[in-house]
Formats: C-alpha cells, sequence, structure tokens
C-alpha cells in the first residue's frame, strides 16, 4: 500500500534519519543545502548527495517507481515549466512552516516552482484595526488610495516572510513583488486602483530560475505610466500559467480540494472533455463549485493537454506530485471515454491490438491478439477507453451472474495521467457489482485495493469485488477463483470498505427609534415601567427557511444548534467556503452540506423565493456585495436579511433597524426588511448605561473582558490557549468599532477599552458612569428593574455578576451599581455570552421578531436568565 507522509512527518522522518548532518528537528542548510557549482562548471558531489536524501524520503511518501517516473516527467520540460503554485494569503499565517518544507522538498530536488501568493486576509486585519472597513463590489476589493498602500505594505511583508522561512530552510529564494505583470485599470470609476492584466514580463522569472532560485511573486501589477494596481491572486496565477504552460498548476486549499456533495468525500480527479458536461448537471456542483470548475476548464482549453490543475492540502503537495493516488482534486482535460459493444465499433484497430499488447499472457505468446479477438466475437462484452487507448477494459458476463473485468490495460502514460480511474469510474457506473483479479506483484496493487470493497488471495494472485453483499455469492466467487489457481498455500482476507465515489481521485448619529429615548429625559426619574416591553405572543405558525451565509464560525454553529429545535424555522443553506461539500453537523432536521454561495447564487435563490430569512454571519466588509445582489434581484422584497457584522450598524438611509429589542422599538423591527444585528460587546454596555442616560454628567468609562472565542477562530495571540494563560491582552484601546457603536445608539461619547483573557465564552463590563446628580445604589437598581421589567434576557441583581455565570446563558445580567461616597459616580457591571445574546440568540431574536414568531421561540428555557 502506498505510505502517505505530511510535511511536519517528513520533518520528523528527517530527524529520525541515520544520516549525521540532519537537524533533530527541522530541514537544515546542513543537509538541504542549495545546489553548489564546482569551479569546472559542474554540479557538486554534495548537490547530488543531498538530491539523493530527499529523493529516499520521497520513498516514503510513494513507491520508488512512482517517484522516479515523476521525476522523470517533471524534469522532461524546461525548468519554469514545471509548475505554478498558488498560494493564499491564510496559508502564508497559519501554515507557513509546512508550505516552507514542502517547496524545500521540490527545490532539492532541482524543481523550480513559480510560487504566487495572496495576503487579503492580512490587509483585511490591517484595515480593521485601522478603522477602515474593507468594501467590495461582486467580490472585488475597492481598491483606493489608503486601502492600496495597506495592499501594497502587506504583499511586501508576507512576500518577505515567505522569502525568509524559505532560506532558513537553505532554499535560495527571490523576491519579485513588481515589473511582472503589466495591467490597465480595470473600471478606474468604479474599483479605483485595481488592475485588469494586459501582459506578463517573463525576464525576472526566468532570471531567478537560471540564477537557482524560487521566484516568489506578489499579484500587484504596474500601468505603463508606473501606477501600482492590485490584481486578484487567482487571476494572476493564471495568467501566469498562460504564459509559461507548466504541467502543474497548484491552488493550496484548506479543505485540500473539490468535496462530492453528496458523498461527503474529495473528488480525486476529474477529467473535463469526458466528465464537464455532466459534473455540471449535478446537484452538488453549484455556487462556487461550479464556478471553479468552469473558470479552470477556461484555463486549461488554453494550455496543452497535458497541463492539469491540483487543488490540495499543502500538507499533501509532495503525494500529490509524487504519487499515482494524487492527494487533492486534480483537474485535467484528459480525453473523451469510448464504449464499444463490438469489435466493428472499433474504427482504429491498430490502436485496439497495441493496447492488448499490453497484456502479460499475449505479451508472453501464451495467447495471440487476434485469438483474443476471436473469443470476444462468441460472448457479449463492453470495452471502455480513451481515444488514443491508453487505457483499455474489457468487461464480460459471468456464469456467477456478476460481470467480469476480463481485461484492464493501461499504459504508463494512462496510469500517469489518471485515465485509469476515469475508465473504472465509467464501469463502476454501468456495473453495480463487478470482479476482477491481478498478480500479487502487479505494481499498481494498491490502486486495486483501493477501488474493491473485498478481496482474497491465493498463489500470488488476488480476486477482487465490489457491490457484492450475500456471502453466498462470495463463496461461489471465491469458489470459481480457486479452481482457477492450481498451486500452493490459500491465504484468505475478506474485507468490506465503504464505498467509493464515482471521482475518488477522479468566501449624524443613527438614534434610537425607542421608548427609552422619548421618555427618559431629565427630571422623569419618577417614570416607572418598561417604555419598551416585549410584544405579545406571536401569531404566525407558518415555516421559514433560514440561509446561513458564514457558517464556519462560533456564532454560526450556535444558530444553527437554535434552529435545530426551533418550531418553525429550518435551514434552507449553510454557506462556507472553508467547509464547502462537508455534511452540517448538529443539526438534525434534514441532511445538509455546506455549500460556498456566490454573488450569482444569491441573486439565484432570491430570484426563485427559495430563501426567507437571509442571515449574514461575514466578517466586516464582506457582507454589501450579497446584500446588493438580494436588492438586485426583481422579485426581491419578501426575504428578510439580518446582518451580524457591523457593516450596517450605523446606516443613516432608514433602510437598515437596529435589532436591540430590549432597547429599540420592538414594532420597528418588526416591520423591518433589514436588520443589523448588534455587536456583542455594545450589547452588554447599552444595557447596562441606558437607563441613566438622562443622568450622566460626563463620559463613562467601560473596562470590557472577553473570552478567548471573541477573537474568531483565525489564529492570533488573541486566541491562542497558550499565550492566554495567567495573561491579559488589551487591544484598540481607542477608536475600537464598539466605542463608536455604543456611544451613536446612546446618543453620548463613551470610553471602550477591550481586554482577551484566557476563558474560552463570556463578557465582563465594569462601567464607571459620571452621575450628574446624587443618587443612592437603591434608586439606581430600583430604576434598572422598572426599566427591564418583563424582559427574559436581562437580569438585575444587587450583586456584581460573574463572568463564569453566564457563560452558556442566553442574556445579559446587570448588577453591583456601586455609587462612590460624594454620589457623583456608580460602577455598573454587565456580563453577557458573546457568541449567544451578544450574536446568535440576538439574532434568533430578531428573525422571531421579522417573522411574527413569539420573540424567544427557539431560545432554550433552561438557559434563560430570568429577571
Amino acid at each position: 500500500m502506498i505510505k502517505t507522509v505530511s510535511a511536519t512527518a517528513t520533518r520528523n522522518l528527517l530527524a529520525r534519519s541515520s544520516i549525521k548532518a540532519v537537524s533533530a528537528k527541522n530541514f537544515t542548510p546542513a543537509i538541504l543545502s542549495t545546489p553548489s557549482f564546482s569551479n569546472t562548471g559542474g554540479i557538486s558531489v554534495k548537490y547530488y548527495s543531498t538530491r539523493s536524501t530527499v529523493i529516499q524520503l520521497l520513498n516514503n511518501i510513494g513507491s520508488k517507481r512512482e517517484v522516479e517516473q515523476y521525476l522523470k516527467y517533471f524534469t522532461s520540460v524546461s525548468q519554469q515549466q514545471f509548475a505554478v503554485i498558488k498560494v493564499g494569503g491564510a496559508i502564508i499565517t497559519q501554515q507557513l512552516p509546512e508550505l516552507a518544507s514542502c517547496l524545500a522538498f521540490l527545490y532539492h530536488v532541482g524543481l523550480y516552482p513559480i510560487v504566487l501568493h495572496g495576503t487579503g486576509p492580512q490587509i483585511n486585519e490591517i484595515l480593521e484595526n485601522e478603522g477602515i472597513e474593507p468594501d467590495y463590489i461582486d467580490g472585488i476589493r475597492i481598491t483606493d488610495g489608503k486601502t492600496m498602500s495597506v495592499v501594497r505594505k502587506c504583499f511586501l511583508e508576507q512576500n518577505l516572510k515567505l522569502v525568509t522561512a524559505l532560506e532558513k530552510m537553505g532554499v535560495h529564494a527571490r523576491p519579485i513583488t513588481g515589473g511582472v505583470f503589466q495591467a490597465n485599470y480595470l473600471d478606474k470609476e468604479k474599483y479605483h486602483l485595481v488592475g485588469d492584466i494586459s501582459g506578463v514580463n517573463k525576464a525576472p522569472i526566468e532570471a531567478s530560475i537560471q540564477a537557482g532560485a524560487l521566484p516568489i511573486l506578489t499579484s500587484l501589477a504596474e500601468t505603463p505610466s508606473g501606477q501600482i494596481l492590485n490584481v486578484n491572486a487567482d487571476v494572476a496565477a493564471g495568467e501566469i500559467a498562460r504564459v509559461f504552460e507548466p504541467l502543474k498548476i497548484v491552488y493550496l486549499n484548506e479543505k485540500g480540494g473539490i468535496i462530492n456533495g453528496n458523498t461527503g468525500e474529495k473528488v480525486s480527479v476529474i477529467n473535463l472533455d469526458e466528465e464537464y458536461e455532466d459534473l455540471l448537471k449535478e446537484s452538488w456542483v453549484k455556487y462556487g463549485t461550479k464556478l471553479k470548475i468552469k473558470e479552470i476548464r477556461e484555463l486549461l482549453m488554453h494550455l496543452p493537454r497535458s497541463s492539469s490543475v491540483a487543488i490540495i492540502d499543502v500538507d499533501d503537495l509532495q503525494k500529490e506530485l509524487f504519487t499515482d493516488s494524487g492527494a487533492g482534486t486534480l483537474i485535467r482535460r484528459g480525453y473523451k471515454l469510448l464504449k464499444r459493444d463490438s469489435l466493428d465499433e472499433f474504427t482504429q484497430p491498430d490502436l485496439l491490438r497495441t493496447a492488448l499488447q499490453r497484456d502479460e499472457k499475449i505479451a508472453a505468446g501464451v495467447i495471440s491478439v487476434a485469438s483474443y479477438l476471436k473469443s470476444l466475437e462468441s460472448v457479449k462484452f463492453t470495452a471502455y477507453g480513451d481515444e488514443p487507448l491508453e487505457v483499455l477494459a474489457v468487461v464480460q458476463q459471468d456464469e456467477s451472474g456478476v460481470a467480469k473485468l476480463d481485461k484492464f490495460l493501461a499504459s504508463k502514460t494512462g496510469w500517469l495521467n489518471n485515465v485509469t480511474d476515469n475508465i473504472f469510474s465509467a464501469i463502476k457506473k454501468d456495473y453495480t457489482s463487478l470482479q476482477w483479479s491481478v498478480k500479487e506483484d502487479d505494481p499498481y496493487t494498491s490502486w486495486h485495493f483501493a477501488k474493491a470493497e473485498g478481496s482474497y488471495s491465493k498463489n500470488g494472485e488476488i480476486l477482487f469485488w465490489y457491490g457484492i453483499d450475500d456471502t453466498a455469492t462470495v463463496s461461489k466467487l471465491i469458489g470459481a477463483f480457486n479452481k482457477s489457481t492450481l498451486h500452493g498455500n490459500t491465504s484468505a482476507q475478506s474485507s468490506q470498505k465503504r464505498s467509493y465515489s464515482t471521482m475518488r481521485r477522479v468566501t449624524p448619529q443613527n438614534v434610537f427609534n425607542s421608548g427609552f429615548s422619548k421618555q427618559f429625559k431629565r427630571g422623569l426619574a419618577t417614570v416607572s415601567g418598561n417604555p419598551n416591553p416585549p410584544l405579545k405572543k406571536g401569531t404566525n405558525t407558518k415555516k421559514a427557511r433560514v440561509a446561513l451565509v458564514g457558517a464556519r464560525g462560533f456564532t454560526g454553529q450556535n444558530l444553527i444548534s437554535m434552529i435545530d429545535k426551533h418550531p418553525y424555522l429550518e435551514l434552507s443553506h449553510v454557506s462556507s467556503r472553508e467547509l464547502q461539500g462537508q455534511k452540517l453537523k448538529g443539526y438534525n432536521k434534514k441532511e445538509i452540506f455546506y455549500s460556498n454561495l456566490q454573488i450569482e447564487d444569491i441573486k439565484n435563490l432570491e430570484a426563485n423565493d427559495e430563501v426567507d430569512v437571509w442571515v449574514m454571519a461575514l466578517p466586516n466588509g464582506v457582507c454589501k456585495p450579497f446584500v446588493q445582489a438580494i436588492e438586485s434581484t426583481p422579485s426581491s422584497g419578501k426575504s428578510k436579511i439580518i446582518d451580524l457584522s457591523a457593516d450596517f450598524r450605523f446606516d443613516t438611509t432608514g433602510e437598515w433597524v437596529y435589532g436591540l429589542p430590549e432597547l429599540n422599538d420592538r414594532t420597528n423591527i418588526s416591520n423591518a426588511r433589514k436588520i443589523s444585528n448588534p455587536g456583542c460587546y455594545a450589547t452588554a454596555a447599552q444595557i447596562a448605561i441606558a437607563p441613566l442616560v438622562p443622568y450622566i454628567s460626563s463620559t463613562p468609562s467601560i473596562f470590557g473582558v472577553s473570552g478567548y472565542s471573541g477573537a474568531g477562530t483565525k489564529p492570533s495571540p488573541k486566541n491562542d490557549v497558550n499565550f492566554l494563560k495567567n495573561n491579559l491582552i488589551p487591544y484598540s484601546l481607542t477608536g475600537h468599532i464598539h466605542e463608536r457603536e455604543i456611544s451613536s445608539k446612546l446618543g453620548l461619547p463613551v470610553a471602550f477599552m477591550p481586554h482577551v483573557a484566557q476563558w474560552f465564552q463570556g463578557i465582563t463590563h465594569t462601567i464607571n458612569i459620571p452621575l450628574a446628580e446624587p443618587m443612592t445604589s437603591r434608586d439606581i437598581r430600583n430604576m434598572y428593574q422598572d426599566r427591564y421589567q418583563g424582559e427574559q434576557l436581562i437580569t438585575v441583581s444587587g450583586e456584581a455578576p460573574l463572568v463564569k455565570d453566564i457563560s452558556g446563558k442566553h442574556g445579559v445580567v446587570v448588577g453591583e451599581f456601586n455609587v462612590s461616597a460624594k454620589q457623583d459616580r456608580v460602577v455598573v457591571v454587565a456580563t453577557i455570552d458573546n457568541l449567544l445574546k451578544g450574536a446568535s440568540t440576538q439574532c434568533l431574536q430578531n428573525i422571531n421578531l421579522v417573522m411574527k414568531y413569539d420573540e424567544y421561540a427557539g431560545i432554550p428555557d433552561d438557559l434563560i436568565i430570568r429577571g
């Protein structure tokens, strides 16, 4: 069987090597040095020793035969035509050691991929920290001058980071941050500094490779006058591929390939000439998957037939390049398949004869080609092959009732290009059960095991089968197989395995319209009761379909769990670029698979009235194109939109309603179409301050501390458990977006100082509120109890609430009300679960209100904190 070793495991393998020069932890220049040259111009013995060592390590990934044939294949063209590898910015941040290890392997066997990287996540992070909200149109980043300065800075930093990591591994790498792409403005008025590539300058890349250095490119382009323009990295990689026509084009992908939405398995190979039209008809091929396949096909149609695109995980790069089984999804043009039921249908008999000569018995002279062809005239058979017959398969009926794969003959090219997988897939579509046998010493035995659901070996031969469930039929097959083997001892092994996919390898202040803003004015401290009480029980009992866009994060997962138990809501779509194709876990109403909804997909769903409520659980700056897509649909208007990001919290058009039910007029929320869900810090702070707004003399200060789940799933010091241990991290101490949100909604300035602590979920606020007139702690507490009377998700306590008590609860607790001796300030403490009432629970409240359900429907009673 083929052994698979990840980049991390390979580094460990190096550490265990008996070669003294190998580092105990990682690649080092001592063993993986750059190719050196002797004074006479020849490559030194040291380089050959290094290359030999790496090839030995590659043999632990695949067989010696595989490694040798692929090395020969890859070195059959000029060095710059080996591969173009597109690296996402997130991979440099999250998997830099693995990426550098993979590239070092290639470099030390004399292969020079052209590496081009993006930097999208890093750009968004810097822009957010600087208070700039990223803006997109149709998924294209609007790049103004300020944004371009950030883009250029990020590209230079990430490029240097990758080059430095490679140099530390003994790899000579050259940063190429400009001078490659020429471009015109894509649409200067619309996108500003975004480029449309008009030409590629090969010289810097070729010079780098000729100097023995890996070229590491950014996707920055220049106009003829020298203006720097931003270009999408995927687009730039495609343009590089068109110019160099490489054997391999590799897109490093967190999921490691394209996932079959029906089976949940990774699609191993897609041969476009044969499968493209049928593939696009598959129910799971839609949205981003369909767009990606179409774009790749357009690229490959202009490249040599030998070129291919591989979508893989970083750790699987060597396995994809140097083994027959590969690792991710290989997409190539391939050839259309032939299917013949008689010899007369073969229009090129010479090709048929050549293919049959690969058979062991025919090659040994036991039987002639003519004799075998003659035997086919008296039996019912179906032959399969590609156009040049690099692979030929013949299936015959058998006395057992199970069809028999009589011949499966493949050339080295057929195996190398995985035509074998495509042929077998065609057979499996036609035959629900099949048997066949091969010699135990067949070099592709592991491939056959992967295709079979059971096997039995005797006397140097192996019987394989699939699609047979009853033991009687299996026994009958084995009995017939035993009769065909005349010598030796028997060793049986029957293993029923899972079914394989038919293609195995084969993304001025907006003041409340609220009761309190109308009634709480100075001098009205005697006003009692809740001016914005919960509405009467909902009147709607009809089912509603929810599409969750951005379902990967913690908030999305919590919302999914609540919708699963909601009496009227059901999920229709869950979208996540990282989880596309995987089955949704934690949802039991029906089977749902993650998709990757794109702009056109959103339009189609809206036009077909397939969604009642859109929930946008996307990062800041990403939501706008999706909302525009919904609103641009002619029939748009029925569905509701809930945005969990900050994109529309400061809307001044009046189209968006701020969805904080306890403070905003619930009737306004109920009648709205578009709702902006408040932030977690902001929700707790507003609830803790709002009753005192008429009595505040100056700026309240808010000391906020959140668990690390508030930092999201993207790795950073703010969610690094080891870094947070016995630690407290202050960040964005002035100008945080929630400071702006709290200030604009309350109508007064606040000072907000956020921190991250070592617990997972839950927020605590300690808020100092200056008072314009003397008050007692009892007076203030009574005011809060009156204000939040009847609110099921708000508790008013005389004591300071603890964050450990709010974790996992669906409300807000406000307490302490500690007044200073001069009665000129009060300290209020508030706690909230940032993932629940701070996000998903509040979202569900808003969905319930706009759909006219009971406001608290679907919110677990056992977790509600009641006042």
